[in-house]
């Protein structure tokens, strides 16, 4: 059992007033390593507090997690949510936290999960993403006849992770939320999405999806070609049916543990 040590809203960027939680275990001198831990919420909703329960379960496999606050819309757009995750990285980093600095990883899901692949192309991390929002430039490219519809989202705050967007494809809403995330600028599609960005030191990955989801397969599928391409080391996982991001957590906990105490 755990000595779980909870410190909420710790600023780590200054600037822009952004605060993060922390969790560990008190009775460690010094963690494993530490995760970042970003939520979900296509970059229009959700908060830290969605991923208390995901940051409590890796203190128990012996990390030090970190679980941000960012910027959202209609505040700010992309790329403001990937700055501040810069901006934890350099402070994570830099920081006097009690964990092996020499070893990061990051999980999320969903617009989550798209964050954490970034940070893994950009600074060599090992990530586990979760129904990662992927394939934005060509997937939108395709669905030009899709109407963007908002939808209900009423109650996701106080809904758990697990229970949204578990119904299966959802084209109308997903291609609002994404479009909503660029503000109308059509010409940023391709550089946000990730896997054109693969290099040969982008760390290595766990890529996971439900086969009939919210979030198409394509993202990870093309993702995993260019992973290839470059010789990065990642496992991808395909969960049947249409469970969302968290909602298939407790069907892949085992093996995303395994993989970031292999990496981490």
């Amino acid at each position: 059992m755990t000595n779980l040590v909870i410190k909420k809203d710790v600023e780590y960027d200054a600037i822009n007033h952004q605060v993060t939680d922390i969790y560990y275990d008190g009775d460690l001198k010094e963690a494993r390593g530490a995760l970042i831990d970003i939520h979900g919420g296509g970059w229009f909703r959700g908060n830290k507090s969605k991923d208390a329960d995901s940051s409590e379960r890796f203190v128990g496999e012996g990390f030090l997690v970190v679980t941000p606050a960012y910027r959202i819309t209609p505040k700010a757009y992309y790329p403001a949510p990937l700055a501040d995750m810069d901006h934890l990285y350099e402070w994570l980093k830099k920081s006097d936290l009690p964990f092996d600095h020499d070893h990061i990883g990051a999980f999320g899901s969903s617009a989550g999960g798209n964050m954490v692949v970034e940070l893994g192309i950009k600074y060599g991390i090992p990530i586990a993403s979760l129904s990662g929002i992927l394939d934005i430039d060509d997937w939108l490219g395709k669905h030009e006849d899709v109407v963007a519809a908002e939808g209900d989202t009423s109650g996701f705050n106080s809904t758990a992770s697990a229970n949204i967007n578990q119904t299966g494809a959802n084209d109308p809403f997903y291609k609002w939320f994404v479009t909503n995330y660029f503000n109308g600028r059509t010409d940023q599609y391709v550089e946000a999405t990730p896997y054109h960005r693969v290099t040969d030191k982008t760390g290595p990955m766990y890529l996971a999806n439900s086969l009939n989801e919210f979030v198409p397969t394509s993202g990870v599928l093309t993702l995993a070609q260019a992973l290839t391409d470059h010789q990065i080391p990642y496992t991808t996982r395909m969960v049947p049916g249409s469970r969302h991001a968290k909602g298939y957590l407790d069907d892949v906990y085992d093996d995303v543990v395994a993989f970031l105490k292999r990496n981490v």
